[in-house]
């Protein structure tokens, strides 16, 4: 049985960094996105790790550990939206207390996937991969990103719709920001592996930033069959996947690695983000692992959808079921937040 947390409008958000947090050069943006959401009437709470980088890292392991755990336990905070990813979340996971995990959403992608997957198998909690704290601090919010708040609304036995973008972004402009922060100048097309122009995928949703997710292979917080068996009574599950800076090779030997350690078993699709980083090798295009992966899974796959490290993003919650349409290069998502 899957658990939704419940949201609200005027909730009081814990800011934390549980992987990288805010050197000081980063602190007035980071006070810019708190007063955003402060004008909305949300409360901010912030932890001591947001203003802290140093090696990689907001803060010593089991510092980033116990601020979450302590958020987590605050009555008083009905929400978790890490800073941003980074690099080094994995090393957080043997301090998390999953035992005093509540029923609040967590918010973000990339390193903090790592987080969100976890805490979904582990406990069966739905958990929402979507936007960073920090890429909220726009005057305006572009309509696919704004989806997050209606997301998180969603009541226990309803559903919720998602429309593909109409445009993506190629490339930061930090010194160029819109009112909404992003460059949204390319037109979305999602695509798929299969010659049909129309899909339609079903599955309870699974899945993060495949860099970092991969490292839970193998270990107690990564057992996807535990997950199947005991809280979607074996439903298809449906992946979606997003790179974030590994090559092509580095992709195929991750996906490898995931049909190895079984869990691609009862897929029933799996969806790609864009990305900038899928360099091919020798003539190897992240198409190329694409189909091969197809062939060998017999599974339908879409790719460069609303999803990773070039927004807007859609928010997949964790755990939901969803219905994946995709016709002449539009795509739908409609998530229902079913036990």
């Amino acid at each position: 049985m899957i658990k939704y947390p419940s949201f609200e409008k005027k909730a009081t958000i814990g800011v934390t960094a549980p992987s990288s947090g805010g050197s000081v050069d980063s602190h007035e943006m980071i006070r810019l996105a708190c007063s955003r959401f402060e004008e909305k009437g949300y409360g901010i709470i912030c932890g001591d790790t947001v203003w802290t980088q140093s090696k990689a890292k907001s803060a010593p392991a089991r510092k980033r550990a116990q601020e979450f755990n302590d958020m987590m336990r605050d009555d008083s905070i009905h929400l978790i939206f890490p800073l941003w990813g980074g690099e080094l979340l994995v090393e957080i996971m043997e301090f998390i207390d999953f035992e005093s995990i509540k029923d609040k959403w967590i918010v973000g992608y990339s390193d903090i996937s790592v987080l969100l997957l976890a805490i979904t198998l582990r406990t069966g909690l739905a958990t929402a991969h979507g936007t960073s704290f920090v890429d909220l601090r726009g005057e305006q919010t572009d309509p696919t990103t704004a989806m997050l708040e209606t997301v998180l609304s969603t009541e226990m036995g309803a559903s919720v719709l998602q429309h593909s973008s109409e445009s993506f972004q190629k490339d930061w402009q930090q010194d160029r920001p819109s009112p909404y922060l992003y460059q949204l100048t390319e037109p979305t097309y999602w695509k798929m592996t299969s010659t049909h122009q129309n899909v339609s995928l079903q599955g309870r949703l699974l899945g993060g930033c495949i860099d970092v997710i991969r490292h839970l292979i193998g270990t107690p917080y990564g057992d996807v069959r535990h997950f199947s068996n005991h809280f979607i009574n074996g439903e298809p599950i449906l992946w979606y996947l997003e790179n974030c800076e590994i090559n092509t090779v580095d992709v195929r030997r991750s996906l490898v690695q995931m049909k190895l350690a079984g869990w691609f078993e009862n897929c029933s699709g799996i969806l790609f983000g864009r990305s900038n980083a899928n360099q091919p090798i020798d003539g190897y295009t992240i198409e190329d692992v694409y189909q091969d992966l197809t062939e060998e899974l017999g599974v339908p796959i879409i790719y460069d959808i609303d999803c990773g490290h070039v927004p807007p993003q859609i928010t997949l919650i964790n755990g939901a079921f969803a219905e994946v349409e995709v016709k002449d290069g539009k795509g739908t998502v409609r998530q229902y937040f079913k036990e």
